[in-house]
């Protein structure tokens, strides 16, 4: 991930993908493939003025643990963006639902199992 912009954070910290842009992946592929590492994706796509934003925004109550064990997971994908892209095209596949066709989704909602 990239870090747009060069200043210290606070409470979150915005990245971009324009590093993984030249694997042709985009944040919703990190983020999706993130539910395979065992965490919840992070805010996507927001705020708007960051193209491809990728908020992360740890609570007080997560231990270095536990972002250790995130900050290895995104290392990760980010490797696997390079070596192996169409695995992150997929994501998440470990997960009971896989990628959902998200435009036919909103336009055919399914609100009853």
């Amino acid at each position: 991930l990239n870090l747009p912009y060069d200043y210290p954070c606070m409470h979150e910290c915005v990245f971009n993908d324009e590093l993984q842009k030249e694997h042709h992946i985009t944040t919703m592929d990190m983020a999706k493939r993130l539910l395979d590492y065992g965490f919840h994706p992070p805010t996507v796509y927001f705020p708007l003025v960051v193209d491809g934003a990728f908020m992360v925004e740890p609570t007080e109550t997560e231990s270095k643990e536990d972002i250790d064990q995130f900050i290895n997971a995104v290392k990760a994908i980010a490797k696997e963006a390079k070596e192996s892209p169409e695995k992150l095209k997929k994501a998440p596949l470990l997960t009971k639902v896989t990628r959902l066709d998200e435009v036919a989704a909103a336009r055919k909602p399914c609100l009853r199992g």
